[in-house]
């Protein structure tokens, strides 16, 4: 099977810049985008064979998540089930008869990481959350983590050490959700690889320059790593300053 996500930093200007004819060529089972920054019926999109599943934040044009699937789930849940959370439409969570999807917005911890506190206590009851899912069949996430792990993941981790994005404490969140079980799957299979990022900013001509980030990810349970059979960056697709991040498993 095929997964693709993809932060489109707002579907409405994404349309604009050819997200359907990306969507149509990436040809995945399931498709996650974050940061849709919509509300219900701003935009209808015709994705033939896919059935949709939106999370809307509260506040307007901020935030929100999406998953269109071909396969039907069992069962959908949006958010977290904690009410400081789950107004931000950050989350959905796909139950399949075989794994949970789920397509995650993790907060940013802004400018002199004045939400970095928040971020703290929103990462430890995530990963409670994907544990407790863990524990019954195993889980696929997906999304903007907004952390870069480690030093390879990032064009400039010196001049950055710090930064929203790249400090210790969101690094060491990471670290915990991976050591609670899971696997980063780019890393699994290219874990020397260099120059691959998946978010530039637009200043300073960054793409161009390929000074970027990795901070999208195809996260696993550890029990289905040897069931990667790929993980791909597409840098080649535009349409936001992310671009689309892609996992084949053989399940």
């Amino acid at each position: 099977m095929r997964y693709v996500s993809w932060n489109v930093n707002g579907i409405r200007a994404c349309v604009t810049k050819g997200f359907k004819e990306s969507f149509d060529m990436l040809d995945a089972d399931i498709f996650a985008i974050q940061e849709s920054k919509m509300q219900k019926d701003q935009i209808r999109l015709e994705l033939d064979g896919y059935h949709q599943y939106w999370n809307f934040a509260v506040k307007k044009g901020y935030s929100g998540t999406a998953i269109f699937t071909r396969e039907e789930p069992l069962s959908v849940v949006y958010g977290l089930g904690i009410e400081e959370h789950d107004q931000e439409g950050r989350m959905i969570t796909l139950e399949f008869d075989k794994f949970y999807f789920i397509c995650v917005y993790v907060p940013n911890s802004q400018e002199e990481l004045k939400r970095l506190e928040y971020r703290m206590k929103w990462e430890d009851d995530f990963r409670a959350f994907v544990s407790e899912l863990d524990k019954k069949k195993p889980v696929i996430i997906c999304g903007d983590m907004n952390v870069a792990h480690e030093n390879i993941d990032l064009k400039n981790p010196s001049s950055n050490h710090h930064n929203p994005g790249f400090t210790d404490d969101e690094r060491e969140k990471l670290g915990k959700l991976l050591d609670a079980g899971f696997v980063d799957s780019f890393r699994y299979k290219y874990p020397d690889l260099e120059g691959a990022y998946s978010w530039w900013s637009y200043r300073f001509n960054s793409r161009a320059r390929n000074a970027g980030w990795r901070i999208d990810y195809f996260l696993v349970s550890n029990r289905l790593s040897d069931k990667i059979k790929d993980a791909k960056i597409h840098s080649e697709v535009f349409g936001s300053d992310h671009c689309p991040i892609e996992l084949e498993l053989d399940i």
